[in-house]
């Protein structure tokens, strides 16, 4: 090894020391060697030494967590408004991110989505059903996200285990009734293929409604071909498909018409809170819960702002917001305020692949029906 001009008279006693200290690498036997020439104890050299690899590391930790969110996020989302615009606000407050926001039904939502494939524009999309999202993985539009916080507290059967979409809330499929008409509510859903709800009874168009094309898809899923059998008598005793979940709603509230089948049960909470006459029932052979997925889409432009706007949905924060808007939390440890939980609601055996594979046949078939 080389030694430096300064050591040249004292390479014997350089030499005795390495050997006493056992000193092997070059870089390490420069230093001893300077620090015996200082008179110094050589024991300091490898904590100093230590000393100078450790820093670096702390500094590019500390680099890492000081990282900043910038730009602009799009979000396209299937409601509720109140909900949306709360976690918009709260998100933007957190992190300096500005949010870019269509609001839609699923329906109104996939059309956009498939209007801009060419150039697509949204970040995170949220659905208000869980087949439609699964169907956005399956054409490979989204992006993995494995580590999301909290994902490990979610209802795993609302969310991807492959992070590709995370079931933050749910709604549930349900009988909702005008009190004030019906004093007595129908029990069961072949109830209302009565003669005494001929003509008054509205039910959502699943075109339009993610959850109401799960109702549909999960009934059939389960019954199979016979279940239409159900869906025809509906059409033959006046059923009328009105649109969107609140548009099938709204005529039940003002007494136009007596009940909404398949409606969705927050819409019905968040009304009867405000003293509107209404309220609902979950047959006891079962309904569909609903989850209402958000995916990070594939082509983000912002994908660091996307994943943040995930952590925030699942967050203590914004699942209180959720609970407080009547719809059911993702999260397992958060709980519903105000309505029942998710092991209040009888639920029917269904199957989400069959859904999702036969949604649009489905949904095609049932328009024809109810036209």
């Amino acid at each position: 090894m080389k030694m430096t001009k300064g050591l040249k008279n004292s390479a014997l006693l350089l030499l005795t020391a390495m050997v006493g200290f056992g000193v092997t690498g070059c870089g390490t036997a420069n230093q001893t060697a300077s620090t015996a020439s200082n008179g110094a104890a050589p024991k300091a050299a490898p904590a100093a030494a230590a000393s100078t690899d450790t820093k670096p590391a702390e500094k590019k930790e500390e680099k890492k967590e000081e990282k900043k969110l910038s730009g602009k996020l799009v979000v396209y989302s299937a409601g509720p408004k109140e909900l949306a615009e709360a976690i918009q606000k709260g998100y933007e407050t957190k992190t300096g991110v500005k949010i870019e926001m269509f609001q839609g039904t699923t329906g109104k939502v996939l059309s956009r989505m498939e209007a801009e494939k060419a150039n697509p524009v949204v970040d995170v999309v949220i659905l208000a059903s869980l087949p439609a999202t699964q169907g956005l993985k399956k054409n490979g539009l989204t992006l993995e996200y494995k580590d999301a916080k909290n994902a490990d507290k979610l209802i795993p059967e609302w969310s991807d285990k492959e992070g590709h979409f995370f079931g933050y809330s749910a709604s549930a499929l349900g009988i909702g009734y005008n009190t004030k008409l019906v004093p007595t509510p129908p029990k069961e859903w072949a109830d209302l293929t009565k003669e005494e709800w001929k003509g008054k009874v509205n039910i959502p168009d699943p075109a339009l409604s993610g959850s109401a094309l799960d109702f549909v898809t999960g009934y059939l899923s389960g019954k199979g071909e016979s279940g239409w059998e159900l869906l025809e008598q509906y059409k033959k005793n006046g059923v009328a498909m009105a649109g969107a979940n609140q548009e099938a709603l709204d005529p039940v509230i003002t007494g136009a018409k007596s009940i909404v089948v398949a409606g969705v049960d927050y819409l019905t909470y968040q009304a009867k809170a405000k003293g509107e006459p209404i309220d609902m029932i979950y047959p006891a052979s079962g309904t569909v819960i609903s989850p209402r997925p958000a995916s990070i889409i594939k082509t983000s432009k912002n994908p660091d702002a996307a994943k943040a706007y995930i952590d925030y949905l699942l967050s203590d924060e914004a699942q209180a917001m959720i609970a407080d808007t009547y719809l059911l939390p993702g999260r397992k440890d958060i709980k519903a305020k105000n309505r029942p939980g998710v092991d209040q609601i009888p639920q029917m055996k269904i199957d989400w692949t069959w859904m999702d594979t036969n949604g649009d046949a489905v949904t095609k078939k049932f328009t024809q029906l109810f036209k």
